[in-house]
């Protein structure tokens, strides 16, 4: 993909929960969960057991077997909840501090959270929690969600009546677990950005971003939690609070079947395998060509290159290795070093098309700088023809809601036609995803999905997030 090594889409966070009916060793269950997540953020982890309210934490950039051996588990305790993150910043800087999860201590105990998504307007709040006298010691939004619910705690004689009151406050893209020192909750959005499910273990329950990272710990998937839904977890078993779950139209990342979510997982009742095949499927129909053979571009391009294959007729090909030793902290100062990145990263087999006509399927399309280094190793190679097929339609707007496209002027969509793309490029043609078919990928999802970065049709008010953009610069100056 365009953005796996340069400016562009990067992965959105993962978070994990899980609250077991009595003391164990919950900090290796995390672990595994976010383990299973780390497609979703390479910057930085973090781990928070909750031992009867006493709160121990372990975080650091890295990955996440990078940041924990045994020691780091072992020193985390054993206790009866724990929540888990791992992160790409869309919002602060890659700086240690900015890790999640977040623990605040107040006057009627502790709470920890982490959150996956973006507030549109944390500037707004922050700036007022600021003039009331919050010392804030990171720059991400979590840290503005974390204040505004112990402001809310403080008056309220529960955490589940804070939280409820304060997401009247927050405005944008928020999937969160929350522990406090009997509870462990799930809150999500009440337009639903971003996914957020529900699994049942023998002795507890679990909640995670993804599908996969129940399996990793053996739990069985129960439900989705419902956009604006806030799901208790505590003695007494599980509940929620749906006052938030309002009828209006829901705005479901469809980049999360696209890109972000493993192709394993099931995401408001569609298998991603499942949705990316289709994707391919449709491309096929939609931008055919003569060809020989169909490859994708490791990961997420594969599933849809083999949709893209069984719809047209074209055989499938393994195109490329892709070296997964290569972590996004891999060291790339100058031009010379992002060229020899691509080839260290993906390379091709050659016997799989030299002196053939080539439809390469990727995911997107940012820069285009990268695609067009991916191209050149495939002339290379001894491929006749380059062809290639994008499962999204092009990017010409921001997004402020959790995927990490804030600046229009490096988008190449919005400076260049299909045809003067595909020539710099160096392409035979490019086709890319109808904007029209978008709510066609997913078969089980009977909501609205959110499309505004290919449409600019945001489904809420934008306003405050776009100066919110000019806030985040200068704190990541002065933080650092």
């Amino acid at each position: 993909m365009d953005t796996e090594f340069s400016r562009g889409i990067h992965e959105e966070c993962g978070v994990f929960g899980i609250y077991c009916n009595e003391s164990c060793d919950v900090a290796r269950q995390v672990y595994y969960g976010l383990y299973s997540l780390q497609h979703r953020g390479q910057e930085s982890c973090g781990i928070v057991v909750n031992d009867r309210g006493v709160m121990h934490s372990y975080k650091d950039n890295g990955l996440v077997n990078d940041v924990f051996h045994r020691e780091q588990l072992e020193s985390l305790g054993h206790g009866n909840i724990a929540i888990g993150h791992v992160r790409y910043g869309t919002t602060g800087g890659n700086i240690r501090r900015n890790a999640q999860p977040i623990t605040i201590n107040h006057i009627k105990g502790s709470m920890s959270l982490a959150h996956n998504g973006n507030l549109t307007n944390a500037s707004v709040l922050r700036e007022e929690l600021e003039l009331n006298g919050s010392i804030f010691h990171t720059t991400s939004d979590t840290e503005v969600i974390a204040y505004e619910f112990t402001k809310q705690r403080i008056a309220s004689s529960s955490i589940e009546e804070a939280v409820s009151k304060a997401m009247y406050r927050l405005k944008g893209a928020y999937s969160l677990v929350v522990t406090s020192p009997q509870k462990l909750m799930g809150i999500r959005d009440p337009l639903g950005f971003r996914p957020l499910s529900i699994g049942q273990l023998d002795n507890g329950y679990v909640l995670a971003s993804e599908t996969c990272a129940l399996d990793a710990v053996g739990a069985k998937f129960l439900r989705d939690v419902k956009p604006g839904e806030i799901v208790i977890i505590d003695e007494n078993g599980l509940r929620s609070i749906t006052d938030h779950c309002t009828e209006y139209p829901k705005a479901f990342c469809v980049f999360e079947y696209i890109y972000f979510s493993r192709p394993d997982s099931v995401v408001e009742g569609t298998t991603v395998h499942v949705a990316r095949h289709r994707a391919g499927a449709m491309l096929a129909m939609q931008h055919p060509v003569d060809a020989d053979v169909v490859i994708g571009v490791p990961d997420s391009g594969i599933d849809a290159a083999v949709g893209y294959s069984a719809q047209s007729g074209i055989p499938y090909g393994i195109g490329f290795i892709k070296n997964k030793y290569i972590g996004r902290t891999f060291i790339q100062p100058g031009q010379e070093e992002r060229e020899k990145l691509v080839r260290i990263k993906l390379n091709v087999i050659t016997s799989t098309v030299k002196d053939k006509r080539v439809v390469m399927i990727d995911d997107s399309i940012v820069r285009g700088t990268t695609g067009a280094r991916i191209v050149r190793l495939l002339r290379e190679a001894g491929a006749k023809e380059v062809h290639m097929r994008v499962t999204a339609p092009p990017f010409i707007h921001s997004c402020y809601f959790g995927t990490d496209i804030s600046e229009r002027d490096y988008l190449v969509a919005n400076h260049r036609t299909v045809e003067e793309t595909a020539k710099e490029m160096g392409l035979d043609s490019l086709g890319y995803f109808d904007v029209n078919c978008l709510d066609q990928i997913p078969d089980n999802y009977h909501g609205s999905l959110c499309t505004a970065c290919f449409t600019g049709k945001y489904p809420i008010d934008i306003s405050e997030a776009i100066d919110k953009l000019a806030l985040e610069e200068r704190l990541n100056k002065k933080i650092e």
